[in-house]
């Protein structure tokens, strides 16, 4: 029995869960989500836990029963509290500013790059205090959707990934960079 699975789901006060044939509609004060169900699983409501239970024990159902209960999890925590992921911008000269549906950045390029945010994604800029050398601001991108937030988070990163050699960059807050040694004179 998959362990993840049999964990029941605390609905917070405020989420309202709907259950469907092939998908969980759950609605909070953030957004609205949506959660896919595989076929042989099914959702119950037991006064204020939603609870995963999976038809047979019959491959491949074991696995996507864990699947179904993290998803639907993600989706409850994401319309009442949201997820946030952290980018921190490291590089002498790069800059990165936040407008309300698009991202803007200078990362050592010929121009500057325009990101825009899909819609239920929000960015703000901040500068903490950091003992990462060069270090220019820190990304925060939020929103209801555990998925869209991780990608978009990707994407930027995609921009200029950290650099080998300086550390120059967009990393992810807490990510190690392990520098290589440069050339060095006899």
């Amino acid at each position: 029995m998959s362990r993840i699975g049999r964990k029941p789901i605390k609905i917070p006060s405020g989420v309202k869960v709907k259950i469907g044939d092939s998908v969980l509609e759950v609605e909070g004060k953030l957004a609205k989500l949506e959660s896919p169900i595989p076929k042989g699983i099914r959702f119950e409501l037991k006064g204020d836990e939603l609870v995963a239970i999976r038809e047979s024990n019959q491959r491949p159902l074991p696995a996507y029963h864990g699947l179904a209960r993290a998803l639907a999890a993600n989706a409850v925590d994401g319309v009442s509290r949201g997820f946030s992921r952290e980018l921190d911008v490291v590089g002498i000269g790069y800059k990165v500013d936040a407008k309300p549906r698009s991202v803007t950045f200078s990362l050592g390029y010929s121009h500057p790059i325009e990101f825009p945010l899909p819609a239920g994604i929000a960015a703000k800029v901040e500068k903490q205090a950091r003992t990462i050398q060069h270090y220019v601001a820190t990304l925060i991108i939020s929103g209801a959707d555990r998925q869209l937030v991780g990608q978009v988070a990707a994407d930027i990163r995609a921009l200029r990934k950290p650099d080998s050699y300086k550390g120059k960059g967009v990393r992810y807050t807490n990510e190690y960079i392990r520098l290589k040694v440069g050339k060095k004179g006899a």
